[in-house]
């Protein structure tokens, strides 16, 4: 029941990692790259808020912030 929960997990923090490295960087590809991390951020928020365990709650609240401050970057 977990499993695409967790799996959407991992997912996110990858691209997180991987749009935390490329702003450290300067990537020309930012924008691009922040755009993705916000609708990967949107879904996996979106999947843990349907769990009512209090971690899962926290971690749609984490990704939705998240989301918006790639959001941000992008304007």
């Amino acid at each position: 029941m977990m499993v695409p929960c967790i799996r959407m997990d991992r997912e996110c923090a990858d691209i997180c990692a991987f749009a935390v490295k490329s702003m450290e960087t300067n990537s020309p590809f930012i924008q691009q790259i922040c755009q993705v991390c916000a609708e990967i951020c949107e879904a996996c928020g979106n999947e843990c808020k349907q769990h009512n365990h209090e971690h899962c709650q926290k971690c749609a609240e984490a990704c939705f912030t998240c989301a918006e401050a790639c959001r941000k970057m992008i304007t």
